[in-house]
């Protein structure tokens, strides 16, 4: 232990090497995501929040901003064990596919959900969601398929460091361009309705203020 040599009198030493380096890595590390994690979520929660006009959106998008990290990690520990044969991963890896992934699921986020709220405004929050989607998921797909294609061709690079990060982004990519976004996303505003774009406009109306909606609201005057 690093602390034994306190105990010799009068010592002044400091113990270094491999392992001592490794382990000062790994604490540091360690501490960098105790720290950026929760700063990162709360920036672009608040970021979120005010392109959206709306606490249940951000909230909704952020979970699953997140899940699809963890889904990604716990897919890439597999993979590295039993298929590339790792013996371990690097302590500074989950760190950096954080960054990238959330900066890349924020920016597919912002993408489709200006989208589908504009559409909401002016056809209701359902079939905005569809319209979002029909007309920004093939820009997303290409996108996402694209970026993935370019990391994935870190990994052959002999550097267990950029295999695991391209496998990482790569595979991260892909789950939340296929089925993050794709689906899971849509899935829950279309469920929510309304209810998703609370405290907003959005969430006090069903149909939305559209021209749908005002025709209604004027042959229910008439009558």
């Amino acid at each position: 232990r690093r602390t034994s040599v306190h105990a010799v009198p009068g010592a002044d030493a400091l113990v270094g090497g491999y392992t001592a380096q490794r382990y000062d890595t790994q604490r540091t590390a360690e501490r960098d995501r105790m720290l950026i994690v929760p700063v990162v979520l709360a920036v672009i929660l608040a970021i979120l929040v005010v392109l959206l006009r709306s606490l249940l959106m951000p909230l909704l998008l952020v979970a699953t901003v997140a899940l699809n990290f963890f889904a990604t990690l716990g897919v890439s520990a597999l993979v590295f064990q039993h298929v590339f044969g790792f013996s371990g991963t690097d302590s500074s890896v989950p760190l950096y596919g954080f960054v990238f992934l959330v900066a890349l699921g924020v920016d597919y986020n912002i993408f489709l959900m200006s989208r589908v709220r504009e559409e909401s405004l002016r056809h209701g929050v359902r079939e905005g969601v569809l319209r979002g989607l029909t007309a920004t998921g093939g820009v997303i797909t290409s996108a996402g398929v694209v970026l993935a294609a370019t990391f994935a061709a870190l990994g052959v690079i002999p550097l267990a460091f950029l295999v695991q990060i391209a496998f990482i982004v790569a595979f991260g990519v892909l789950l939340d361009t296929l089925v993050v976004r794709s689906l899971l996303v849509p899935a829950l505003v279309r469920d929510l309705g309304p209810v998703a774009w609370w405290p907003g406009r959005l969430s006090r109306t069903s149909t939305g203020p559209g021209p749908e909606g005002g025709a209604s609201r004027k042959n229910a005057s008439a009558t």
